[in-house]
């Protein structure tokens, strides 16, 4: 990396737990950030109290650090590494008013889980296809890394994808510190792919647990999600990452910068791992959600009882319409579809999940 790079500016784009946790990681580490918040009232407490009101409210900033706006035009005119932090749901209606020549010389950086509703495409393809944005300046941030627990500190994980393995690990560098571990590789559709559907199954996680399953149960049903998610990944052309097999090390990539370290594969953090927690963590909202539905809320009543986003619900739809194209084995996946959006019952659905999880 240039030494110039290291005058870039930052932007955060939105204001939820996970784009307040990354500006706290940011802002901690001494980097000027753009921030770019949908409302002024969070803007003034901001700056008034040093937290954001509305999430991780324990989380503390340098405001000396921060410029805060509104203005989202400005924000991205103003600076040359984008984080793109906002729901997948919507974000087509945030983009979409944009100039089609505003990104032109910009890094994008993903930290959107989700796929855009509308077309059944991940961000990359969006932003090529609308803004003729190139594959090369396009990165991702993916997990396992709950906000809440970035908040208090406690030891994450953060994996950085991008095709330029060089200005990948100077951005995951940005990140790294004394709570935070990141790790970088070049599987940009694949790593995305896996942020989706571990929320998806994490709602079938959530919904077994609001029927009474057991631990016993959860563990075979995360197990065989974790095998679905690994056959998607191969049907839409990720190779290479079979459990157990490790390509050449990659010097640099990982923690110590050494290449005694592994390659990914589909047991690494950003796949497995994410899954996992997903799964597993009451600050998973895709679990807490389908608790919910598992207790016997409508769809309707549990969205009005969170008042927080979860990506699994649309992403369940998403996905059974790409998978009607690809024809992958995804017996936990459509079942979840069908309790959200066929009203198919909860108890029959897992039901006839029983008979087929190995």
């Amino acid at each position: 990396m240039k030494q110039e790079e290291l005058n870039q500016q930052f932007a955060i784009i939105g204001s939820g737990s996970f784009a307040t946790a990354l500006a706290k990681i940011l802002n901690g580490n001494g980097v000027r950030l753009n921030w770019c918040v949908r409302n002024q009232n969070i803007i003034d407490q901001i700056k008034k109290h040093g937290h954001n009101p509305s999430y991780l409210r324990s989380a503390t900033f340098n405001t000396s650090l921060l410029t805060l706006t509104t203005n989202l035009t400005e924000t991205i005119e103003q600076s040359d590494y984008l984080i793109l932090a906002i729901p997948s749901a919507y974000t087509e209606e945030v983009l979409d008013k944009l100039p089609k020549d505003i990104f032109e010389g910009k890094q994008i950086i993903s930290a959107i889980k989700g796929i855009m509703p509308n077309r059944n495409i991940l961000l990359n393809d969006y932003l090529k296809n609308d803004f003729g944005f190139d594959p090369k300046d396009y990165y991702t941030i993916m997990g396992p890394c709950h906000a809440e627990e970035v908040a208090s500190e406690k030891l994450s994980y953060l994996t950085f994808t991008g095709l330029d393995q060089t200005t990948t690990q100077w951005i995951a560098d940005q990140f790294r510190n004394h709570y935070i571990n990141t790790v970088i590789n070049d599987d940009v559709y694949g790593v995305q792919f896996a942020a989706i559907l571990k929320n998806i199954y994490a709602l079938g996680s959530g919904i077994a647990h609001g029927l009474e399953y057991g631990d016993n149960f959860l563990s075979v049903l995360i197990a065989n999600a974790a095998d679905e998610m690994a056959g998607f990944l191969r049907k839409v052309g990720i190779r290479n990452m079979e459990v157990g097999v490790h390509k050449e090390p990659i010097p640099g990539v990982q923690l110590m910068k050494t290449s005694l370290r592994k390659s990914a594969n589909y047991a690494a953090s950003v796949y497995m791992g994410d899954l996992l927690v997903t799964c597993y963590s009451l600050y998973s909202r895709n679990r807490t959600f389908g608790n919910m539905i598992g207790k016997g809320f409508s769809v309707k009543a549990a969205q009005l009882e969170m008042n927080m986003v979860a990506e699994g619900y649309n992403a369940s739809k998403c996905f059974y319409l790409i998978n009607k194209e690809l024809g992958a084995d995804m017996p936990i996946a459509t079942a979840i579809y069908k309790i959200l959006w066929e009203d198919v019952q909860p108890a029959e659905a897992f039901e006839q999940l029983e008979q087929v999880l190995i």
